[in-house]
């Protein structure tokens, strides 16, 4: 073989080899390219809410289809729901429905009518309830009940009380401060979901009663002195949630059709002040705590 033809050979393999090298750069660029688009489009979504105050009531029939507060979900990017109804057919109808990419968190509403709220805490039949409901084996609380001072102080609420921990569910407390202790008083080991954090308690008041119950939660619906001006956050409740990231949830608190009316909105006000949040706590409240408390299986 002749030096010319080794030159050549040895010339056309340089070649080749630089355009396999040439592709591969290209391919990685490309790649790097897509997972930047991919990256850039997840962090312009919305962030994800659980929401841990929803009420479907069937009270007889539903104001809303279930197909529309389904979809709902979906458009505002609502990825689980504490889910409750009065009387219990609307919680039924949403765990029945098992909708793709929703977490549904069923807890037993102790209300058969909109009038047991006045008096369920020292009814029995309503402790009847919540037993043969809790028979079909997928509730996770009870609640939303309501309660103020002295109320919560029965044999009937202590049972109830008693029964979560011993089945491991929470309550979801619409409470004063007072009947928070009192239903802690009940039993130290009670898991107890605030609804509406006290409305307008101090935050000083509700960060004491967060360092005195280790299981006790805040959700955060019709919860004043949040923002204040154009949707600013406070600098107490900024504080406040920065101390204990993993102690807050959010809620709808969709109890009439007005609030399904204006479910988006109220989606929209909470992740306004998130986004004020350092990431990793707005994710947590967004979130995360409900998924750490309740699984993130669907």
């Amino acid at each position: 073989m002749s030096s010319g033809r080794r030159s050549s050979r040895r010339s056309n393999g340089t070649g080749l080899g630089m355009k396999f090298r040439r592709r591969h750069v290209a391919a990685m660029v490309a790649a790097c390219l897509l997972a930047a688009i991919s990256h850039r489009t997840r962090a312009d979504e919305p962030i994800e809410i659980f929401d841990a105050h929803l009420h479907y009531n069937w009270e007889p029939n539903p104001f809303y289809q279930l197909d529309e507060v389904l979809a709902l979900f979906k458009k505002h990017r609502v990825t689980g729901i504490l889910a409750t109804s009065r009387p219990n057919s609307g919680t039924h109808a949403l765990v029945d429905a098992k909708a793709d990419g929703l977490q549904v968190v069923p807890f037993i509403r102790p209300y058969r009518v909109r009038p047991d709220i006045q008096t369920w805490f020292k009814d029995p039949v309503i402790f009847d309830l919540v037993q043969e409901e809790f028979r079909r084996g997928y509730y996770r609380g009870i609640g939303e009940f309501h309660l103020t001072g002295e109320a919560a102080d029965t044999e009937w609420v202590k049972k109830t009380v008693d029964f979560a921990v011993a089945n491991n569910l929470y309550l979801h407390a619409h409470a004063d401060e007072t009947a928070v202790e009192i239903l802690m008083r009940h039993n130290p080991g009670a898991q107890i979901i605030w609804a509406h954090t006290g409305f307008g308690l101090s935050s000083d008041r509700v960060a004491a009663l967060l360092a005195k119950y280790p299981k006790l939660w805040g959700e955060l619906s019709y919860r004043s002195g949040i923002t204040e001006g154009v949707g600013k956050l406070t600098p107490e409740w900024r504080a406040l949630f920065e101390r204990y990231p993993d102690r807050f949830l959010l809620g709808s608190d969709t109890w009439v059709p007005e609030r399904w009316a204006s479910y988006g909105e109220i989606m929209a006000g909470y992740r306004a002040w998130l986004a004020q949040l350092p990431p990793k706590v707005a994710a947590q409240i967004a979130h995360g705590n409900a998924k750490a408390l309740f699984g993130t299986a669907p």
